[in-house]
């Protein structure tokens, strides 16, 4: 079974919409890097039950995300708010050319940290 890294992503925003061994499964195949045989036998079910809870989980987040759309809108904000700080970083070059440079600079290292404490809350 190889891994698709997004599904981290989906049951981080998806996760609690499992059933618990569902989300056990997910959380313990791609958070922890366990094996099926390693889930099995905290969750108390056999190497194919570890398996089948995968699968559905991973389908009920995929299925979620596809009505939802949370994650797409996630890293399209995040996407946006990667160019607003590229265009703050390429302003910083002309800053000296402006006669309140000193003021310029100190409302676009505020903006540059507010944008960023948006993408951490995000």
């Amino acid at each position: 079974m190889s891994k698709d890294l997004n599904i981290a992503l989906l049951y981080d925003f998806y996760g609690e919409m499992l059933t618990q061994k569902q989300a056990e499964a997910i959380d313990l195949y791609y958070n922890e890097d366990l094996s099926l045989a390693e889930i099995a036998e905290p969750l108390g079910i056999s190497r194919q039950g570890a398996r089948d809870n995968i699968k559905r989980g991973e389908k009920q987040l995929f299925e979620l995300e596809e009505k939802l759309g949370l994650v797409k809108r996630f890293m399209k904000i995040e996407d946006k708010l990667d160019d607003v700080l590229k265009l703050l970083a390429s302003m910083r070059q002309y800053e000296d050319m402006y006669v309140h440079s000193h003021k310029l600079a100190v409302a676009m290292k505020e903006l540059s940290e507010r944008i960023e404490k948006i993408k951490e809350d995000l």
